[in-house]
């Protein structure tokens, strides 16, 4: 109890640190090269299944998540220009294969590492708190979207090749690892997808990547920009 409270107080005090700054990225290389963070713990799949048999704690987790909000915004609804994604309404499941590939370097996002080391958050039990809290946020209502032009191609192609897995309206499967890409923003959904068709992301479903590969440039735009405008309720705009 006295090392999750120990944890808590250090998050709490770098949180603050962190928004104070003008340029929090660069405070995180500081506080690195200070020897402010120590590595991420190794983590593998058998991880995964124990975090995910956690019982959450949400109160906890929405202290835990102070330290996400740096660039996720309190809300989890990111950066519209998609330099971070919307988080809020993902899968808890989702959110949680996500941390341990990055642990475990299946999916290479350094600027994570120091925010969801399980030694800085006080363990996996918060990281397994700040998914379930993460889960229950309410979607951006406004996420970043393209320019519309090619909305229509865009749905064509995600009931033909996407639909089977993330679901008609993109709502994703939890218990699949699935995630929700409905309402994501446009310039996230663009890169991410680039990436994983050049296979740049490694922790990839490997029929993702096949469906992927036969996209051109201007198709995976489409793409993009039609889940960008989807919602749970009325479809795209």
């Amino acid at each position: 109890m006295k090392t999750i409270k120990g944890s808590m107080r250090k998050n709490s005090g770098l949180a603050r640190l962190l928004r104070k700054s003008r340029r929090p990225l660069m405070a995180i290389g500081i506080l690195t090269a200070a020897g402010g963070f120590c590595f991420p713990a190794a983590a593998n799949a058998d991880t995964l299944q124990q975090v995910m048999a956690r019982k959450p704690d949400i109160v906890h987790g929405k202290k835990v998540y102070q330290l996400c909000a740096t660039c996720h915004l309190s809300t989890g609804w990111g950066k519209k220009d998609g330099s971070f994604p919307v988080i809020a309404g993902q899968h808890r499941n989702v959110i949680l294969k996500e941390i341990v590939d990055v642990l475990s370097r299946k999916r290479q996002n350094p600027t994570m590492y120091p925010f969801i080391d399980p030694k800085l958050l006080g363990g996996w039990q918060s990281i397994a708190d700040v998914a379930a809290y993460v889960d229950q946020l309410p979607p951006d209502p406004e996420p970043g979207t393209g320019s519309g032009e090619h909305v229509a191609l865009g749905a064509k192609l995600y009931a033909q090749k996407c639909a089977s897995c993330h679901g008609q309206l993109a709502e994703g499967v939890n218990e699949k690892f699935y995630p929700r890409l409905q309402g994501q923003h446009y310039g996230y959904l663009k890169r991410e997808l680039e990436f994983i068709q050049g296979g740049f992301r490694r922790n990839a479903d490997p029929a993702m990547m096949a469906q992927l590969k036969t996209l051109s440039p201007e198709e995976i735009d489409a793409v993009a920009d039609y889940l960008s405008r989807l919602t749970n309720h009325t479809g795209a705009d």
